[in-house]
């Protein structure tokens, strides 16, 4: 079967994001720390703001969360979005660091009932054969 061509825009990975990326597409989502001081830096940097640490390491991440805050996205939008309109974008917070926040889109809570602390779990998307973006849904039970 044949992927469908996909016309909106992609993620530009690069030397400080390409993990995040690389990881999405093995569907998990993992975040850069810092190896000395454990801190999370996000987004990615080469030196750590807490410690000055050049080191880094990509540690995994539950992937749940609560909704923080969203908009619903109406027109005029770009050309390969027009269709999906009205969509919406989420801010989710990380259950793992609560101070950790990640925009996305949720793929099955509809426009009007979304609500500030909606637990959500990540899923991911392979929308062309080399990316892979990370998107949310209600958290099951």
């Amino acid at each position: 079967m044949q992927m469908a061509e996909y016309i909106k825009p992609l993620p530009f990975a690069d030397a400080e994001t390409k993990p995040y990326w690389d990881w999405a597409k093995q569907h998990e989502l993992r975040m850069q720390a810092c190896a000395d001081c454990r801190q999370i830096r996000f987004p990615p940097s080469p030196m750590c703001p807490h410690c000055n640490s050049m080191r880094d390491e990509w540690v995994p991440m539950a992937g749940t969360g609560t909704i923080y805050s969203w908009v619903i996205v109406h027109p005029p939008v770009l050309p390969s979005f027009a269709a999906d309109t009205p969509y919406s974008v989420v801010l989710v917070q990380l259950d793992d660091n609560p101070q950790l926040r990640l925009v996305g889109q949720v793929i099955d809570i509809a426009n009007d009932e979304l609500a500030e602390g909606i637990p959500v779990e990540v899923v991911f998307d392979d929308v062309t054969p080399d990316v892979t973006l990370p998107k949310w849904r209600r958290r099951k039970a």
